[in-house]
């Protein structure tokens, strides 16, 4: 096994033992529901209640797994992220999820197998899209482009506007949408100017 999936069946595993909800998100996804591609890291969303606050989730990670900041909690608490790093040392980028979109990231999440009998969960590759275009990074629009060409008519274009347009707003950055819909016309709407 790579060793980045090797980083993500021993996350898979601690959080399935302290019944932590998650999702992978990042490079791993992308190349399961896009094109092959190289990635560092393991980016995954964790479900994190609001009413207990972040610290007792930032404690029982940063037990297991060593911090890559000198105040993880400082973080967790700022940017909702816990940088760790795994046993074989790839870096984690764990996401503190909120509420509302991230439910429907879990609900929809899917299991992938990284080889037989070890299998972990992705975000759908409409989620993935979601997330790459609000990161809107080069590298996320080349990876909304490799999901749409590889998954096509596959894909729910509806629940992605319907998120795209409500995180265009919160953001009051119209960019996000143009992301997808561009991509989206390039492979699926290629008369469409």
């Amino acid at each position: 096994m790579n060793p980045r999936f090797e980083a993500a069946w021993e996350l898979h595993q601690f959080l399935e033992q302290h019944n932590i909800t998650y999702a992978i998100i990042g490079g791993i996804a992308a190349t399961a529901w896009g094109d092959q591609r190289f990635t560092r890291d393991v980016d995954l969303t964790i479900a994190a209640s609001l009413e207990e606050g972040c610290e007792p989730l930032v404690h029982l990670i940063t037990t297991r797994f060593p911090s890559r900041t000198d105040n993880p909690l400082a973080l967790a608490r700022k940017s909702r992220l816990i940088l760790v790093t795994a046993s074989n040392g790839i870096d984690v980028d764990i996401s503190l999820a909120l509420p509302g979109y991230e439910d429907e990231v879990f609900n929809r999440a899917r299991n992938y197998e990284l080889e037989p009998g070890k299998a972990v969960l992705i975000c759908s590759p409409e989620d993935l899209i979601i997330h790459k275009a609000v990161a809107g990074r080069p590298q996320d629009i080349f990876d909304i482009e490799g999901v749409i060409y590889r998954q096509r008519e596959k894909l729910d274009p509806d629940y992605i506007r319907n998120w795209l347009n409500q995180f265009a707003d919160i953001l009051a950055n119209p960019e996000v949408q143009a992301h997808f819909e561009t991509a989206w016309d390039k492979y699926l709407n290629p008369g469409a100017d």
